[in-house]
């Protein structure tokens, strides 16, 4: 499975319930003007962004929070590079949830979430 695959079963099993996910596509391209445009959050900022619903306590007590969230996926063999390893530094410096995830299991316990049952529905993937 590539890292396509992955990151897309991962986006459909874990984005539910308390958490949502949204792909994040960074890059650059020239468009028709000639003009170089940037797009993504930032250089090595990761695959996967989105939140997770956090209940606090004490003075906070039953109100909720969304903490930031922030998935790189990658396959088993796949290599994190210097700017996204800094990425998820700062997002979990920050009190944000910043994970590597090879798969769909490695996400759902990273967000703290039970199997989802129709996670079985996914398409199969050889």
């Amino acid at each position: 499975m590539n890292e396509q695959e992955i990151q897309q079963r991962i986006r459909l099993a874990c984005g539910h319930g308390p958490v949502r996910l949204w792909r994040n596509n960074s890059g650059a391209l020239v468009d028709q003007q000639g003009q170089l445009v940037r797009f993504g959050l930032c250089k090595g900022s990761s695959d996967l962004i989105g939140l997770r619903t956090l209940e606090i306590t004490t003075d906070l007590v039953g109100q909720r929070l969304a903490q930031f969230v922030a998935l790189e996926i990658k396959t088993p063999s796949g290599v994190v590079s210097p700017q996204q390893r800094a990425f998820l530094a700062l997002v979990e410096q920050l009190g944000g949830l910043a994970a590597i995830c090879r798969s769909v299991e490695a996400a759902e316990q990273t967000l703290q979430l039970a199997p989802w049952p129709a996670r079985d529905l996914l398409p199969q993937i050889p």
